[in-house]
Formats: C-alpha cells, sequence, structure tokens
C-alpha cells in the first residue's frame, strides 16, 4: 500500500483564481518524493491541501481523493483531520521566522507541538525537548528557556522548525522549500540533516522545491508541476538523464549559468575604499551611551575599475549588504572612500548629492523595495525629480527609455507593483537605477528572490545592459553561480572581512582559505 496517494485531484480556490487540474502523485513508505516548478506552478497549493491547511470552505476540490495510510483525508472531520497534522504528519514551511510566534520561546513552542498530541509529566517534557535538540544539531540550546526565534540565524530557526515537525514522529514529513531563504552551506546542511532523520526515523519525505539541484541530490522520484498539472513524471535518474517534457527540459537548462570569460578590466579606479570600519551599537547605558557594540565590518580595503564586475560572495551575517551601504553613504563608517579623484568619506550630503547619482544601488527583494502606493512611473520619475529637477521635460522620455532598456513595453509605466511577476518587479527595480545614468551600479543579491528560469533573463539582461551603458558592477550575492556569471573578480567575505580575493575562475575553482572552499562545496548542481 502507497503511504499517500493523490488521484484525480481537482481543486480551486472559491473566490476564483489559481487551480489544480487531475494531479496525481503516489508516495511509498521510506521514499523521497519532490514535487519541482516556478512559483505559481502549484507546489505549495498542493502540498497545504493534502493536510487542508487553508481556512475552512476558501478551497473548493471539485473531484479527487488524497488518500493517506487507505483512507480519503478530504472526508475526516476538522477535529479527526487535527489529530493527523502535527502526529502522523509533519510540516516544514518555507520561512521559519514568520512561521514561528515571536512572542513566545522556542522551548515553548517545540512543548505545544508535543502537548497537542501527547500527555507528559513535566520532567518528561523536558527530556523530550532535549532529545529533540540533539537529534537536529541544537545542544547549545538546551537550557536555555528563554531564547525566542529572532535571537537564532536562519538555520537554527529552520532546524526547530524540523523538530517541531518531528515531534510526534509522523510517518510522513513534508517539507515546503525548507531552505530558500538560507545560504548554500547552511542550506546543505539542512538537507544533509532532513535526510538523516528520514533514514534514521524511517520517515516519508515530499520535498516541494524550484531548485533541482536540490532534488537531484536528495530525491528518489520527481513530480514536475506547471500551471497546476503535472506535466511530467518519473525517477530522479530517468528524469535528469532523458526529460520529456519541453517545460522540464527547460528547468534543466536553468541549471546551471556559464561562466564569464572576459578578462578584468584595466580601466581607471572608479572607487577606492581603504580600512573601512563600521559597527552597530547593540546596548546603550541608562545615560544613553553606548555600551555594546557589533562590528559589522573590519578593515575593508577594495578598488573597482571602470568596465570591471567585482563580485562580493559570503553567508547571510557576513557584512555583504552593509558593505554596499557603506560604498553608498548610505551608513556612517570609519576610513577612506574616494571615487574618483574625490574623498568622500567626510563629505556632507548636500556636496555628496550631484555623487550619489553615479553610485546606485539594485535592492535585494523586489518586492519590498517598490512602494506598492505608488504606479511604474512614479516609482522611476522620483529619482529623476531628486537629481535633475530642471530637465522636467525630459522625464516621460526617459522613463520610456528606462522601460524599454530592461525589456519592457513602455504602457508598463500604468501599472503597479502587485500587477507584476518577480522578473518583471526586478527588472522595474534595475530600470529605477538605471535611469540617473549612474557609472557604478551595485546589485544586492540581485536574482535571490526569483526563479532559476527567470534568473537566467536577469543575468542576461545585466550583461547586456553593462555593454550598452558601459556600466561598472558590484555584485553582492550567497550564490556563487551568479557570482560566477557575473564577475570578473571575487572578494570572498566572512565576519566582516574580507578574507580571499582573486579572478573569478581561480576562486571558483582553485580556493585557497578553507571557508571558500567550504562555500564552493556545499553547491548543489
Amino acid at each position: 500500500m502507497n503511504l499517500l496517494e493523490v488521484k484525480s485531484l481537482k481543486a480551486r480556490f472559491k473566490r476564483g483564481g489559481f487551480a489544480l487540474e487531475s494531479v496525481n502523485l503516489t508516495l511509498k513508505k521510506g521514499e523521497c518524493v519532490s514535487i519541482v516548478g516556478e512559483s505559481g506552478s502549484g507546489k505549495s497549493f498542493l502540498a497545504q491541501l493534502i493536510v487542508r491547511l487553508f481556512p475552512q470552505g476558501s478551497v473548493e476540490v471539485e473531484e479527487g481523493e488524497i488518500l493517506f495510510l487507505g483512507e480519503n483525508l478530504l472526508d475526516f472531520s476538522q477535529e479527526r483531520l487535527e489529530g493527523v497534522r502535527g502526529s502522523e504528519i509533519g510540516f516544514v514551511f518555507q520561512e521559519p521566522l514568520i512561521s514561528l510566534n515571536p512572542l513566545h520561546t522556542i522551548e515553548k513552542q517545540l512543548a505545544e507541538a508535543i502537548l497537542l498530541h501527547r500527555s507528559l509529566s513535566r520532567e518528561e517534557l523536558k527530556r523530550e525537548i532535549g532529545a529533540l535538540y540533539a537529534s537536529v544539531g541544537l545542544e547549545a540550546l538546551k537550557g536555555r528557556a528563554k531564547i525566542y526565534p529572532h535571537e537564532l540565524s536562519g538555520g537554527q530557526r529552520q532546524r526547530v522548525m524540523i523538530a517541531m515537525a518531528l515531534a510526534n514522529s509522523p510517518k510522513l514529513l513534508i517539507a515546503d522549500e525548507p531552505t530558500t531563504a538560507l545560504d548554500v552551506s547552511v542550506q546543505k546542511q539542512i538537507l544533509d540533516l532532513l535526510f538523516r532523520l528520514k533514514e534514521e526515523r524511517g520517515v516519508s519525505l515530499l520535498l516541494i522545491s524550484h531548485d533541482l539541484g536540490v532534488v537531484r541530490h536528495y530525491a528518489d522520484k520527481v513530480y514536475v508541476m506547471k500551471g497546476g498539472k503535472v506535466v511530467e513524471s518519473a525517477s530522479k535518474e530517468e528524469l535528469f538523464a532523458h526529460p520529456k517534457h519541453p517545460y522540464t527540459q527547460a528547468l534543466l537548462s536553468s541549471l546551471h549559468l556559464p561562466l564569464k570569460e572576459s578578462p578584468p578590466s584595466r580601466g581607471e579606479i572608479l572607487l577606492e575604499a581603504e580600512n573601512l570600519d563600521l559597527s552597530f551599537v547593540l546596548k546603550k547605558d541608562w545615560l544613553g551611551r553606548p555600551k555594546e557594540y557589533l562590528r559589522a565590518l573590519s578593515s575593508i580595503s577594495l578598488r573597482l575599475r571602470e568596465g570591471e564586475n567585482l563580485g562580493i560572495v559570503g553567508e547571510s551575517g557576513s557584512g555583504k549588504s552593509t558593505l554596499a551601504l557603506a560604498l553608498c553613504k548610505l551608513l556612517s563608517f570609519e576610513g577612506r572612500l574616494r571615487m574618483g579623484h574625490e574623498e568622500m568619506a567626510k563629505m556632507e550630503e548636500s556636496r555628496f548629492r550631484p555623487f550619489r547619482s553615479m553610485i546606485q544601488i539594485v535592492f535585494q527583494d523586489p518586492y519590498g523595495s517598490l512602494s506598492p502606493r505608488l504606479s511604474i512611473e512614479e516609482i522611476l520619475r522620483e529619482g529623476l525629480e531628486v537629481h535633475f529637477p530642471a530637465q522636467k521635460e525630459s522625464f516621460e522620455r526617459r522613463i520610456i527609455e528606462a522601460l524599454e532598456g530592461v525589456g519592457l513595453e513602455s504602457s508598463y509605466r500604468y501599472r503597479y507593483p502587485n500587477e507584476l511577476s518577480g522578473g518583471q518587479r526586478q527588472r522595474v527595480a534595475i530600470a529605477r537605477a538605471l535611469i540617473l545614468r549612474p557609472k557604478i551600479l551595485i546589485l544586492d543579491e540581485p536574482t535571490s528572490a526569483l526563479d532559476r528560469s527567470i534568473e537566467h533573463q536577469v543575468v542576461a539582461l545585466l550583461l547586456e545592459l553593462q555593454k550598452r551603458y558601459n556600466l561598472t558592477y558590484l555584485c553582492i550575492s550567497h550564490d556563487l553561480r551568479v557570482i560566477g556569471a557575473l564577475s570578473d573578480r571575487v572578494a570572498v567575505m566572512k565576519g566582516g572581512r574580507l578574507i580571499e580575493e582573486g579572478e573569478t575562475s581561480l576562486i571558483l575553482q582553485s580556493p585557497t582559505h578553507p571557508y571558500t572552499q567550504e562555500l564552493i562545496g556545499s553547491l548543489l548542481l
């Protein structure tokens, strides 16, 4: 008997919009089945529908069955279903910071997950929580009863989510994009942990992912979804060796990004930083004086030449984005910063403003960096009004040119961000930076919020724009694939310091620092 079987499932939101069309899926005991596809393909909708996580009455199942151990979950009462959730079927969500309650301690949330299905004494509960901590590699949290989600790293929070999902020894674990928000090295640690626990506990795993690199390493069988339908299913070996559907072939072709081959630039130095130091105040005394600091950047020195692309790589918390903000003078720092022959470090804002248009930044999240209250035209107009107030007659022409330059029709200027896809929003974010005609463009995780196929399009667009406008890029990412595709040189950051620097091909093929070797060894391709 199959552990889980989805038969001819057809479902839709009652308010309209997304639907599943005749989905079939089987999962055997001890097996890992993966569902892959881009955002909006129906992966998460299907995963959540299996345990009916949607508000009651919001989804209509028109036909089909979801059989778990031979019983149709769609026929279960709410009370019986709540007994299955967290007990026989565990669920690991994509974003642990949102899934965990910020007002409750980690220990309290683990206790709640256990006591919802079992009655234990205080001592038994304490031992159970300690065993869960040990099983997911969080021994350091034992005895720390007052620790909250925001005090943990992303990887630690995801380990807590896994511990909660496994608290009652489920037969099936559904993991919905469990590593999307994590760095490559932490991603591999979490996936290795999931599969170690799968083997030790005999749990079956339904793994939802848009990353075929992850699927290639861990899945037994793969289902490919597009537009609410399963377009192809096969064993992992068969799918990667002989993909049949054009969509699967397109997904596989997007797995690799070509390495940038142009030689490093020998142009003049556009931007130079010397011994940048930056600290954040963590605590103040009762008089409001700084008492405790966090050193975010320590003795950072780098040069950026005209026409070159410098990649900055490192895990979350390494100081990459802080460095980007410091180079734009959006954070105060100690040290020297020169643009051309001008010293910028101590320059007042009124004097620096003309230079600000020369160095622009494309932020990480196109969903959060564009105001939902403004049309695309208003978003692009803002920078022009600040830097070129006397040239209003040219604004409309420049807005249209900026949109067309990033591959969007001029009619997009009348739309709002919520009417655009993730890739289209990132193109608008790039257009907003380019409309000021900068010399240097800082790209802070430019593709981290995008699917692999959209990522390819954005990387190709950035390389094309560089040639067209003679741009210089500083590209920040934890994804070495993106860094390799965009950069001539790479600098590796850890703990606020630059620990290794060199030409991209040398760093990626022959890294010398153990940390760089660990990053490259964690890549799942």
